[in-house]
């Protein structure tokens, strides 16, 4: 059993105990990723009882050789994708990939992910462009994540703005 494999058999079972799901853990570098979900979000609460826990049980068991450090945090808004069951949690969400070299076409993709299958992503480009979808091997895939994209900054002098202090505006204040 490899380290990774020795680490999730510990990991796994504290981390739904928390009444959370292990979404990924990933070993290297001399660093052991956790990466935990649940339905209501993950707050530092979590994450600190969670890092105590894996903590004491990594020192308990001592599965990894040598110095490592640990690391416990939520998958973010932008997810790294590394597992077919990542790719299935994703569909319908906004995706960039980087293929690995030697791989026909462009190496970076970007688009919805609209199926995932035996081994394979289909990615629809982004609207407005003329590409059909592409099929992609996940073992051609050499990094892929969900793309979080923000709507567009509010206007200036716009509702937000109204009642804020601007800098002009306190200085204004103070000389009056």
């Amino acid at each position: 059993m490899d380290t990774t494999s020795r680490a999730r058999a510990l990991v796994a079972p504290l981390v739904d105990e928390a009444g959370a799901s292990l979404y990924d853990l990933e070993y290297a570098g001399g660093v052991l990723r956790v990466t935990v979900e649940r339905p209501e979000g993950v707050d530092m609460e979590l994450i600190a009882g969670l890092t105590r826990a894996i903590s004491r049980a990594l020192d308990e068991a001592d599965p990894i050789a040598g110095q490592y450090t640990l690391e416990v945090s939520s998958p973010g808004l932008e997810r790294p994708l590394r597992r077919p069951e990542h790719f299935a949690g994703a569909v319908g969400s906004l995706v960039a990939l980087k293929l690995r070299a030697g791989v026909e076409g462009d190496r970076r993709l970007k688009g919805t992910l609209v199926g995932v299958d035996e081994g394979a992503v289909t990615i629809a480009p982004s609207e407005g462009t003329d590409v059909e979808a592409r099929v992609v091997a996940l073992a051609d895939i050499d990094k892929a994540r969900t793309v979080f994209e923000w709507g567009p900054a509010p206007k200036p002098g716009g509702p937000s703005a109204k009642g804020s202090s601007s800098p002009s505006a306190a200085k204004k204040a103070a000389r009056s």
